[in-house]
């Protein structure tokens, strides 16, 4: 393995860490939704980064998110309605604007100028309603982490939503590290070679990346499957690639792949090949839920409906092995709080995302655990 050090003067991830329950950074974009899911008739609950948020359209169309509690006694406005540019709270019917500002109270004419409930930034990209609950002042939408294949004509696919029951850095260490396809995904993507090729891990500011080449291998099923969908006649061995993108501080990007062997895959032609992307943004709900979002995109094929199916049934099948194996960890961290993590070679990118995670919320002047921070250990 090789590891290149970033620009920066990062010192290197320690060789242990805690099995802690990892505290979560406010001051970033996280995705509460697809885009389909906010609409103008109902609002939507959903909860990012321990912040309760009712999301719904305005009138224009334009996606709003305030804090799920009406001013007057908490009611949960994610159970109102949506009234034009106004949501309605279902109990007492106050009407909230997009700003948060309460417009209308029943039975007066005098609304209390103290009436308001946060109102959060928001930005519509890549599918996605992106939701920043730290200060609004700070929200920049170029930092929305990119992930152009989810719009880009050039690919086509689908995904899903997960809500698993762990904390959000235990999916980040699932896909930083893929050597768990061997034995958690032996069925489909999992092949030895994983484990016995090396590896390039590099990082620079907040992103951190993790590329594997296996050459000259068998294709696994999965892989054979897509193959033979661009290529009906292929049989013999392949290449096959794996690069991980981190960006945060939860937004992974896996470029995968397998070519004709020997065909300069490797070199930059992926002509005689099938390429795709795993396209993964984790939100924290709370320490101990996520909110899992993800999809596989191809540049092949792209007018088969058919093959999109296939290929979101067969990830979610693979993601339905890892989200077992996870929430069997968390329960495991749960039952063994002092417990510190070793790690391996394979751990590397890995430890340097919880650094960087680390270094952020040191940054908002919150602690890494969320021991630390009060909530539970």
């Amino acid at each position: 393995m090789l590891s290149t050090a970033s620009p920066e003067t990062d010192t290197a991830p320690p060789t242990t860490a805690a099995a802690k329950i990892f505290n979560h950074p406010r001051k970033a974009w996280y995705v509460a939704a697809w885009d389909h899911e906010v609409t103008g008739k109902q609002p939507l609950a959903r909860t990012v980064a321990g912040v309760p948020l009712a999301l719904w359209r305005n009138a224009e169309g334009r996606a709003v998110a305030l804090a799920d509690a009406c001013w007057h006694r908490l009611a949960p406005l994610s159970k109102g309605k949506v009234l034009g540019d106004e949501l309605q709270c279902p109990y007492h019917g106050l009407r909230y604007n997009a700003a948060g500002r309460c417009t209308g109270m029943p039975a007066q004419e005098t609304i209390n100028p103290s009436a308001m409930v946060p109102s959060y930034p928001v930005v519509e990209r890549y599918r996605y309603v992106w939701v920043w609950v730290g200060d609004p002042d700070l929200a920049d939408p170029t930092a929305v982490p990119d992930m152009h294949q989810m719009d880009d004509p050039a690919w086509a696919g689908d995904g899903e939503t997960i809500h698993a029951d762990c904390n959000y850095q235990l999916i980040l260490d699932n896909l930083m590290d893929l050597t768990h396809e061997e034995f958690v995904h032996s069925s489909s993507i999992g092949q030895e070679e994983l484990s016995e090729a090396e590896f390039d891990v590099t990082h620079e500011g907040n992103t951190v990346t993790v590329s594997r080449w296996m050459r000259d291998i068998d294709a696994p099923p999965f892989w054979l499957k897509n193959m033979r969908d661009k290529f009906p006649d292929f049989s013999g061995k392949v290449d096959r690639w794996q690069i991980i993108h981190f960006e945060a501080p939860g937004t992974i990007r896996i470029d995968v792949g397998v070519a004709k062997a020997g065909t300069g895959a490797p070199e930059g032609d992926r002509s005689q090949g099938v390429n795709g992307y795993v396209m993964n943004t984790i939100t924290p709900e709370t320490h101990r839920t996520s909110h899992y979002f993800w999809a596989f995109m191809r540049n092949y094929r792209l007018d088969s409906q058919t093959i999109t199916t296939q290929l979101r049934q067969a990830v979610h099948g693979v993601f339905g092995e890892d989200e077992e194996m996870l929430r069997a960890q968390q329960r495991a961290i749960d039952a063994n709080p002092e417990h510190e993590f070793y790690s391996l070679n394979i751990d590397a990118g890995g430890m340097w995302v919880r650094q960087i995670l680390e270094r952020m919320l040191a940054a908002e002047g919150r602690p890494s655990s969320a021991a630390d921070a009060g909530q539970g250990a």
